[in-house]
């Protein structure tokens, strides 16, 4: 089945028609989620799927990045009934307590019969709509590989560039791309063929990079520790901010429901530097 309109971006296929009533259930929206994205296949440090439930009928989507305040106050200024994020509640290790923040947060969903679903790694893995195949998508990178191999549920991947570039001029490639400019640590050859990649606060997997003999590992976040392994492992490390680089995976969720469900979406951004 096809996933997206024909509107949507270049290298995503168009959806089948989308119904007309504008307006799904509950329980179908987590059911086509569920299905979609496969919660089941991963070992998570959150709960994926239904979070906080609200209203039986749903009519607006809100997406967004992370559920922060920010954000369950824009949806709810946007009239949305659900909200679909990236960054749910309930991690592993986390104070379960229901004060400060979490208190304040949970009172305004339940206020409003606002329903919070959150797809963790689901959401990075997904070959299509995942962060990690739109983050590709954006920067015009063609996904040859996982970046660990034999493992099926390998969250990161592999490209290689059609003409080897500079660091520097990756990076600005990349800064045009997401609109922000990267951390970049040049330890490297001096032009890059080979790339892996991975969004978010996924710095740890420059050793898979580095095991593959890549010459360029991008990725969200960055650590003191990923500095120096970059430089002695003889290879260029991009962080490109764990909320530039997460931001499409929604979106692109997001535009397969308004598709398969015919609701209203929309894509809020609350933007985050880090």
């Amino acid at each position: 089945m096809s996933l997206l309109p024909a509107s949507a971006p270049p290298g995503v296929p168009p959806a089948v028609a989308a119904p007309t009533s504008g307006m799904c259930s509950l329980r179908d929206l987590v059911a086509r989620l569920d299905a979609t994205l496969e919660p089941a296949r991963f070992n998570d440090y959150c709960p994926n799927g239904l979070q906080v439930e609200g209203r039986a009928e749903v009519r607006k989507i809100v997406t967004g990045v992370t559920a922060s305040q920010a954000l369950i106050d824009a949806a709810i200024a946007a009239g949305a009934d659900a909200l679909l994020v990236h960054h749910g509640y309930f991690w592993k290790g986390e104070d379960a307590r229901i004060t400060g923040i979490k208190r304040r947060r949970l009172k305004t969903l339940l206020d409003n019969d606002l329903s919070l679903l959150a797809y963790h790694l689901p959401l990075d893995a997904h070959p299509l709509l995942g962060n990690n195949a739109q983050l590709a998508r954006v920067l015009g990178l063609v996904i040859d590989g996982p970046l660990e191999p034999g493992n099926p549920r390998s969250i990161g991947n592999t490209a290689t560039l059609p003409t080897p570039l500079r660091a520097e001029d990756f990076a600005a490639q990349v800064e045009q791309a997401l609109g922000r400019r990267p951390q970049l640590i040049d330890g490297g050859p001096s032009l890059i063929r080979r790339i892996g990649f991975c969004t978010g606060a996924a710095q740890g997997y420059i050793d898979q990079a580095v095991a593959q003999g890549l010459d360029a590992y991008v990725s969200g976040e960055i650590s003191e520790p990923t500095v120096h392994a970059a430089r002695e492992a003889g290879i260029h490390y991009l962080a490109c901010g764990h909320h530039a680089t997460e931001r499409y995976g929604v979106q692109a969720l997001g535009e397969f429901l308004r598709a398969e469900l015919g609701v209203a979406v929309e894509f809020i951004d609350i933007d985050n530097p880090v």
